[in-house]
């Protein structure tokens, strides 16, 4: 018997034993003898056999559907199978109290790193600290606090960083929101979305690049999006959209990932022969926190949410090629690429243009207000 008739045939066996247990418990109430009115409401709203065999069907379709999107997409999803340990190796991962960097941050510490906690919640980072201390047994895992969208927040990270670290091999920059429905400015004056997925990276990196620099060989990964190829333009001297009207989520999200794809290729060229390599990634379609977050879109919390965590990757497995960019040898000396599912893949012509990534990078100098002691390049 197929899936389809199995279902179909439990769905309308249940609605007709449930008539029969409707009447024989009115009946054995002696309320009278035919239907009382509560369950004549019931006869009335239960669905017909023909209602409840359609109703199966499609269900039962549907499902398969799910499930068949769901098993393939998982099935072409790449794995790291890097088995390097790191051991003696420091990594930092912003936004790591939730999600995919949770799950990167695990891994790492899995292999022996000393790992570093860069979240905004420092009670919920902890939570997550102590959890993977327990599954890792890896008791160098510590929290500090990070909101890559306050740039005094990045610039006293960066110093906790420097004054307490000798050494720096693995630098994730993860932490990120979606675009907000409505334009919004940081106390820096930059937008919100902007300045959280990229801008406050942007600061992190070049203020421990010296750090990392020492520390070779070093890695740095830039967690982008599938989303920058829908950009058709880019303008780096709007890009706090104070010419241009405001896009709306999905338009200055693309942006700032554009950005950190161009964001890489400079740096990746700036960092030639220093032995320092830097990647980006799209972790996949995943549904994690940043769904959630206040400012997005209502639709995504409570509609694009449930196909995407149905069909989509766990952050686990969206987390495989960010460990795949940090830990693994097939990696060794290749930088300014980006990947998908742990291979390269292609980008928007925008970011293969090196003019616009420089222009890009000396805006973004400008904008954060790069100090001369704050720039290794």
């Amino acid at each position: 018997m197929s899936l389809a008739r199995l279902c179909e045939g439990c769905l309308v066996s249940c609605c007709s034993d449930l008539y029969e247990l409707l009447w024989r418990l009115d009946k054995h109430w002696q309320l009278s003898t035919t239907p009382s009115r509560s369950t004549c409401f019931f006869i009335m709203f239960w669905p017909s056999r023909r209602a409840c065999k359609v109703f199966g069907v499609a269900a039962t379709t549907t499902a398969a559907v799910v499930l068949g999107v769901r098993l393939h997409y998982r099935s072409q999803a790449g794995r790291c199978s890097s088995q390097r340990q790191l051991l003696g190796q420091t990594v930092v991962v912003t936004g790591a109290s939730a999600g995919i960097g949770k799950e990167a941050a695990r891994d790492l510490a899995q292999r022996g790193a000393r790992v570093i906690l860069a979240c905004r919640n420092i009670e919920k980072a902890q939570k997550v600290a102590d959890d993977i201390i327990k599954t890792t047994g890896n008791r160098k895992v510590e929290v500090r606090q990070l909101d890559t969208s306050d740039l005094s927040s990045v610039r006293k990270f960066a110093k906790s960083i420097l004054a307490t670290e000798k050494s720096l091999h693995v630098l994730m920059n993860n932490a990120g929101t979606l675009g907000m429905v409505e334009k919004r400015t940081t106390a820096d004056g930059l937008e919100l979305t902007m300045a959280t997925n990229y801008f406050g990276h942007f600061l992190l990196t070049n203020m421990v690049l010296g750090l990392l620099k020492s520390s070779t060989p070093s890695r740095i990964i830039n967690v982008s999006s599938s989303q920058h190829l829908a950009c058709k333009s880019f303008n780096p001297d709007d890009l706090n959209y104070d010419v241009k009207a405001y896009p709306g989520f999905e338009a200055s999200y693309d942006d700032s990932k554009l950005a950190s794809v161009l964001f890489t290729v400079e740096l990746s060229r700036k960092l030639r022969g220093s032995g320092v390599i830097a990647n980006s990634v799209h972790p996949g379609i995943v549904s994690t926190e940043i769904m959630h977050k206040e400012g997005g879109p209502w639709f995504l919390r409570y509609i694009a949410a449930w196909p995407i965590w149905l069909m989509g990757k766990d952050a686990k497995l969206a987390a495989e090629t960010l460990i795949h960019l940090a830990v693994s040898e097939e990696v060794d000396g290749i930088s300014g690429k980006y990947f998908v599912d742990c291979k390269e893949s292609e980008t928007n012509n925008l970011a293969k243009d090196p003019e616009l990534a420089k222009k890009l990078w000396d805006v973004s100098e400008q904008l954060v207000k790069l100090k001369p002691e704050e720039k290794h390049y």
